[in-house]
C-alpha cells in the first residue's frame, strides 16, 4: 500500500508512524511546503520517500494534513491528480467549507471528510508520536458521498487503529467542535494573554503558577498558523459559543461581587458533573 502524506508535521507524521503497525508493508511518501520538514521527516523515519505532486497518481491513499485554509485550495488540486481508485482524506478541524467546495468535484467519490479528535499542542515532524490516532474518536462527514469501495478501505484503516468512528453532517460537526474544541483553544489563548499582560507589572507571577494554570493554558502553546484559520473558518459557530461563554463568565462575576455563596456553589456543583461525563466517556472507549 502506497500512502502519500501531504504535511509531515504532528498529524501527518503521527499517522505515518501509526499506520505502519497494522500495515507493516506499507510505504509512506511525503510532500510538504518545507523541504526542511521533509528532510527531517525522512531522517527520523516518518516517511520512506520524498515525492512531488506529480507522483500522486501512483498513490493508493493520500492523507492531507495541512491548515484548513490551505485545504480549500489543495484538496481539489490533489483530487485532480490522483488515480480513480485512490482514497483521499483529510484531518481538518472544520468540515462544512471543504464539503461544500467539493460537492460538485468530478472526483468527489475519492474524498473522505474525516476529523480524528487527536493532537497535541506541539507541531512539526519531531512532534509526531506513535499512538496518537490509536483509540481516538474519528468523525466522518458525508460518508455516503465517498465511493463504496473506498469507504471500506477507509474503515479498514480506521478500525485497524482501534478508532471509534461516528458519522455527522458537516454543519453539525462544525457546531459541536466549536464548543468542545475551538472554544477550549480560545479560552486557553485568552487566559495566557491575560496573565502575560499582568506579568508585565508583576514579574514573579509565573513563579506562583501551579499545575492548574499550566494545564489550562497548555493549548495556548498550539501553532497560531493552524488555529487562526480554524477560528476564522468556523467563525459563525465560534462567535455564538464565545457569546455563551462570556454570558456565563458575567454571571459568575456578578455572583462573586454579590457574595452569593448559595448560587455560586450550586453552579460549581452542577458543573462538577463534567468529571462524571468524561469518566463515563473514557469507560465507553475502553
Amino acid at each position: 500500500m502506497k500512502i502519500g502524506i501531504i504535511g509531515v508535521g504532528l498529524m501527518g507524521g503521527s499517522f505515518a508512524l501509526d499506520i505502519k503497525v497494522p500495515f507493516p508493508s506499507s510505504v509512506t511518501y511525503g510532500i510538504d511546503d518545507s523541504f526542511k520538514n521533509l528532510q527531517k521527516a525522512k531522517e527520523i523515519g516518518l516517511i520512506d520517500f520524498i515525492i512531488s505532486y506529480n507522483d500522486l497518481h501512483k498513490m493508493d491513499i493520500i492523507l492531507v494534513a495541512v491548515p484548513v485554509n490551505h485545504s480549500l485550495s489543495l484538496i481539489p488540486k490533489v483530487l485532480d491528480l490522483v488515480n480513480s481508485n485512490a482514497l483521499v482524506f483529510d484531518v481538518g478541524s472544520t468540515k462544512e467549507a471543504i464539503c461544500e467546495l467539493l460537492s460538485n468535484h468530478p472526483k468527489r467519490g475519492n474524498y473522505l471528510a474525516a476529523h480524528p479528535m487527536a493532537g497535541t499542542e506541539f507541531s512539526g515532524p519531531e512532534a509526531a508520536q506513535k499512538g496518537l490516532y490509536v483509540g481516538k474518536t474519528n468523525i466522518i462527514c458525508e460518508f455516503e458521498k465517498t465511493d463504496i469501495k473506498l469507504r471500506k478501505i477507509a474503515l479498514k484503516i480506521f478500525n485497524s487503529l482501534n478508532m471509534k468512528t461516528i458519522y455527522m453532517d458537516p454543519k453539525s460537526h462544525d457546531v459541536h467542535v466549536a464548543y468542545v474544541s475551538h472554544l477550549s483553544h480560545i479560552s486557553s489563548f485568552m487566559l495566557g494573554k491575560t496573565v502575560i499582560e499582568k506579568e508585565e507589572n508583576e514579574n514573579n507571577i509565573f513563579d506562583l503558577a501551579g499545575s492548574g494554570f499550566e494545564s489550562t493554558v497548555r493549548l495556548a502553546k498550539s501553532r497560531p498558523e493552524t488555529w487562526t484559520p480554524i477560528f476564522l473558518q468556523n467563525k459563525g459557530n465560534l462567535v455564538l459559543a464565545i457569546e455563551e461563554y462570556i454570558s456565563n463568565l458575567s454571571l459568575i462575576k456578578e455572583l462573586i461581587l454579590k457574595e452569593n455563596e448559595v448560587e455560586l456553589s450550586e453552579i460549581l456543583n452542577n458543573t462538577n458533573r463534567i468529571k462524571e461525563i468524561l469518566n463515563n466517556k473514557l469507560k465507553d472507549e475502553k
